[in-house]
């Protein structure tokens, strides 16, 4: 299996190493329930490395990033800047979720998930080929990530991280700048407020263990799903994947269908209005809401793509794919081991920023 610069860290606390797409990841270092309640109530830090940072530089990378991807390149402005956003191949489905930095008009930088990386490479390569054969499209495996997640995320790599907090404290949401060796940008994955920090592959156990002495807990996959979920956050291949398109994954608000901007998928949207929607479930009955269990719904049947028990709210959650028709509030089946268990539809997010929304 592959192994991030980290891989001999995880080892060394007794991380419970698993395969995940190929890589040799930590799921937790002893509980995860804890890990995830450090991440909602102070900080955590996820080693996020095996996702994969790729650089595009040279002439008209706006203009490619136009075509490329469904969200508008356009409004990314101002240097560090970032957006969310889907890749799409011609019949709308979604290749990849992604998220786009700005670092100048000669110059874009993507982060893209792991196990799409090199499906993700060869697409980019061929659609650079047929428009852009000027354009370097570099993937950077000298650089790790860390994700900083937390209430006190922020204070606490400012700590372990020398002069970071000058050139940070300032960010807003959805935005990086450099610190020194690193690139550090406001985003993440879990509904906290923090950082993931692009930091040289050599420089990654360094950072880690001072993130580490300064009280950041490390954090396995286990508590990011779960964390990731209670924000109604999609996870590639679960909720959304190659067969759906972003307008059945609640990611319309990531299309730019809008503009006259032509980008790849976009003739095959507005050819099929969605049928379906992805939207929140909370259980009602006793048990645990699974991936791939059948949901009934007055307008038909669903599945669900994504489910576990929230240690926030003590209560199973899911992310279902269900008709379109059904509203919030809507009560349905969901079929559990034979049985059918009340289910209560929501609008996600369940959990943001420590606190129940539902």
């Amino acid at each position: 299996m592959k192994q991030t610069p980290l891989n001999a860290l995880h080892r060394r606390l007794g991380a419970k190493m698993v395969d995940f797409g190929g890589w040799d990841m930590p799921l937790h270092y002893g509980s995860q329930i804890e890990e995830h309640h450090r991440v909602r109530r102070d900080a955590g830090m996820f080693d996020v490395s095996h996702m994969l940072v790729v650089d595009i530089r040279g002439a008209r990378p706006r203009d490619f990033l136009r075509w490329l991807l469904a969200n508008n390149v356009d409004k990314l402005k101002l240097p560090g800047k970032a957006l969310y956003t889907c890749m799409l191949h011609e019949r709308g489905g979604v290749l990849d979720d992604l998220i786009a930095y700005f670092r100048g008009e000669d110059w874009f930088r993507l982060v893209v998930n792991a196990a799409t990386a090199d499906k993700d490479l060869a697409w980019m390569n061929a659609r650079r080929d047929e428009r852009f054969p000027g354009l370097e499209i570099s993937p950077r495996r000298d650089l790790a990530m860390i994700a900083v997640q937390g209430p006190h995320a922020r204070e606490k790599l400012w700590q372990a991280l020398p002069g970071s907090r000058t050139a940070t404290e300032a960010l807003a949401p959805f935005q990086g700048a450099d610190a020194g060796e690193c690139f550090v940008a406001r985003t993440g994955y879990t509904g906290e407020d923090g950082f993931e920090v692009m930091v040289p592959a050599a420089r990654a156990p360094d950072l880690w263990e001072s993130l580490r002495a300064q009280g950041v807990a490390p954090a396995g996959l286990g508590a990011r799903d779960t964390l990731r979920l209670e924000a109604g956050m999609n996870l590639y291949g679960q909720d959304m994947d190659e067969s759906v398109t972003p307008l059945e994954s609640a990611l319309a608000w990531t299309v730019d269908l809008a503009s006259a901007r032509e980008f790849v998928g976009k003739p095959a949207l507005l050819a099929s209005p969605p049928r379906r929607q992805l939207t929140g479930l909370l259980l009602q009955d006793r048990g645990v809401l699974r991936a791939h269990q059948k949901v009934r719904t007055a307008e038909g049947e669903g599945e669900i793509t994504s489910g576990t028990f929230s240690p926030t709210l003590e209560r199973s959650i899911a992310l279902a794919r269900i008709p379109g028709g059904v509203k919030p509030g809507d009560d349905v089946e969901v079929e559990v081991r034979e049985r059918l268990l009340k289910a209560r539809v929501v609008k996600p997010p369940f959990v943001r920023h420590g606190k129940a929304l539902v």
